[in-house]
């Protein structure tokens, strides 16, 4: 029909006037959005390629910034604001990335990351810049694509030398990483596609934040190539991240909805310096109670899963069987995160109620 594709190009207009907005939440100060690019015009090109340094901190958080106000006018349905959108967790997880040196050079060779010297410097060593580089600089290059960037928007990353599993354009990474790149395209596509959508507000959010999760644990799993890079870490922070991406999966499986206010409220309680041998949650002297609450939690999540043999991950998918209870899921893991007082027995027996009535 004619008028949805008025009715569409109109929403990437605005999104393009969004991108080019001054205004910014105050909740994103921590993340130095204000010093970000808020317009495409601002980053380098060659020739009519737009080109991205996804090895400096201003630049991967511009491509966050740039994502989530290209993708707002098709957010109606989680709610009124541009701070509603569901990619929120994006920058607020790489700002506590930054923040906690986790984007430092690990192995020590270079100064990159590291406070008092280079520290908008993202390390390719680092096994979290890694990790984080399929989130964004993949679902940007499909971001641009798909035309929310604007139309006939060429995108390049640069990569330094000696490191392949760096996808640097759109067809370089469909060529690496196929099932990362058709999933991203999938999301914004069902982006543009829902505008034309007649079903009520909450089953079309829920359906988007399949399709979003979809393309966030793809990527998140791909990032198994960087899983040498753990090496350089001690084991207590080599743990943790394994704890952390295995707890990725309840989030995902609930269709977590990261708005801005959720993704601050996650963020704060996160470990905000990296690891070390001698460290035992929750007893870690230097680190907040809210702190070691969520390393405890993370921890007991996968040691629990890990004992019954996987089945808990398996269970907890079975159990988010609809759009009900991923809403009920939503909040458990609200609770079991944020609560120190939720007792984690009742976790395992809620999950095993909903699947029953699945």
């Amino acid at each position: 029909c004619v008028c949805v594709w008025v009715v569409l190009g109109l929403l990437l207009a605005c999104a393009a006037t969004l991108c080019s907005s001054a205004v910014v939440p105050e909740q994103t100060v921590s993340l130095l959005f204000a010093q970000t690019a808020g317009d495409l015009n601002e980053f380098p090109k060659q020739g009519e390629t737009v080109v991205v340094n996804p090895w400096h901190y201003l630049h991967r958080m511009s491509m966050n910034r740039l994502m989530i106000a290209s993708t707002a006018p098709f957010m109606g349905s989680m709610g009124p604001n541009p701070s509603d959108g569901c990619m929120w967790g994006l920058p607020m997880q790489l700002s506590w990335l930054l923040n906690s040196g986790r984007l430092a050079d690990p192995t020590g060779q270079t100064t990159c990351g590291v406070e008092t010297e280079d520290r908008m410097c993202i390390s390719p060593n680092s096994w979290w810049a890694c990790q984080n580089y399929f989130v964004s600089a993949i679902p940007f290059l499909c971001a641009a694509e798909q035309g929310m960037l604007g139309a006939g928007v060429m995108v390049q990353m640069e990569n330094p030398d000696g490191f392949e599993e760096y996808c640097t354009t759109y067809a370089d990474c469909s060529a690496k990483y196929p099932e990362v790149v058709a999933k991203w395209d999938a999301f914004y596509q069902g982006l543009k596609a829902s505008v034309d959508s007649t079903l009520p507000d909450n089953e079309k959010k829920d359906a988007l934040l399949g399709l979003f999760w979809d393309g966030q644990m793809t990527s998140m799993r791909t990032a198994a190539v960087c899983k040498a890079k753990q090496s350089s870490y001690s084991p207590v922070e080599t743990s943790f991240a394994n704890n952390w991406m295995v707890s990725a999966e309840y989030v995902a499986g609930a269709r977590f909805h990261f708005n801005l206010d959720n993704a601050v409220m996650f963020a704060a309680p996160m470990p905000t310096r990296l690891l070390k041998e001698g460290d035992n949650p929750p007893d870690i002297a230097d680190l907040t109670t809210e702190e070691n609450h969520t390393l405890t939690t993370f921890s007991w999540i996968n040691s629990i899963n890990n004992a019954l043999g996987g089945t808990l991950v398996n269970l907890w998918h079975r159990a988010m069987c609809s759009v009900s209870t991923r809403e009920k899921g939503r909040d458990m893991m609200s609770q079991l995160m944020l609560n120190p007082a939720f007792a984690t027995n009742t976790f395992v027996s809620i999950i095993t109620e909903m699947v029953i009535n699945c």
